[in-house]
């Protein structure tokens, strides 16, 4: 019985759906099946009741789904304390965007409980760099925002956030309820350097080429609207200084916090990081809960 299996199945029996286990693991669909019914022949147990709506657990894959995830734990803190014992441990985490967010904020405290003896070393990167220095080799692992170039990166998405409009509050379409970006096609926008990913530029701009001032930081972007007029993207529900309102837009994907590492590190803080930053933005956390 291999950890990769137990993984597969901890996955399906999470999802209860062959398609989104497959998804999660960033595999197709038929070897995931194969792997799964292999496990089934070889403990003797049917382990999952299959239908065209998706899975369900028999009594023998709920005792399995509980042994399978204290034993992956098991094997990743036995991995962590293996990795520290050879030597001085640290995981350098790319930061973009507010800190101050709840998700990072609970992230923070659990990765803490979880491994107290590691330093953690955070480098908070601008506007122009959306993998935080991970392409660079700066970090091991950046808490940031999608889209952007994903080549030779392993991207995991852990909150979709709706966007909106910044503009001054005393703007005549500050009090709408909801904008679209061609409403506002004859208006500056900030823009990042020439050299910026051009996925990422491409969505803060709303798709579309713009004119306006180049900015590099967040409070650059919110100086910019509130001296000239200019519009900006934003995250809905963070606060915003006095003087600037956000209005909601349509037609806009939301922007999505992910997590997201270099494909071929092997590196287990970095795999325990992504872990519980998953549960940490997981929507149906509860305020105040902790995470083990």
């Amino acid at each position: 019985m291999e950890l990769r299996t137990l993984r597969y199945f901890v996955a399906v029996a999470e999802e209860l759906h062959f398609g989104r286990a497959a998804a999660r693991l960033h595999m197709s669909q038929p070897p995931l099946s194969r792997a799964v019914r292999q496990l089934e022949a070889g403990l003797g147990a049917v382990l999952l009741h299959r239908s065209p709506s998706g899975v369900s657990l028999t009594p023998a894959g709920t005792v399995l789904l509980a042994e399978a995830r204290a034993l992956l734990e098991r094997a990743e803190r036995l991995r962590t304390r293996v990795a520290a014992a050879a030597g001085p441990a640290t995981l350098t985490v790319g930061i973009l965007g507010d800190g101050t967010d709840l998700g990072a904020v609970r992230l923070a405290g659990a990765f803490r409980r979880r491994h107290p003896g590691i330093e953690v070393r955070v480098r908070e990167a601008d506007l122009t760099d959306p993998t935080c220095g991970l392409r660079a080799g700066l970090v091991d692992v950046a808490l940031t925002r999608a889209p952007f170039d994903g080549t030779g990166l392993t991207v995991r998405e852990l909150r979709a956030d709706p966007v909106g409009a910044v503009l001054r509050a005393d703007d005549p379409l500050a009090g709408r309820a909801s904008l679209a970006p061609a409403q506002l096609a004859d208006r500056p926008w900030f823009r990042f350097p020439d050299g910026t990913d051009p996925l990422w530029s491409s969505y803060w701009n709303g798709g579309a080429p713009r004119e306006g001032p180049v900015v590099r930081a967040v409070q650059e972007c919110r100086q910019a609207v509130l001296w000239n007029g200019t519009v900006g993207i934003a995250p809905l529900g963070h606060d915003l200084p006095p003087g600037l309102a956000v209005v909601p837009l349509t037609g806009m994907a939301p922007s999505r916090v992910v997590a997201v590492w270099s494909r071929d590190d092997p590196n287990p803080l970095v795999a325990s990081f992504v872990r519980i930053a998953a549960a940490a933005y997981a929507p149906e956390h509860p305020p105040g809960q902790q995470l083990s």
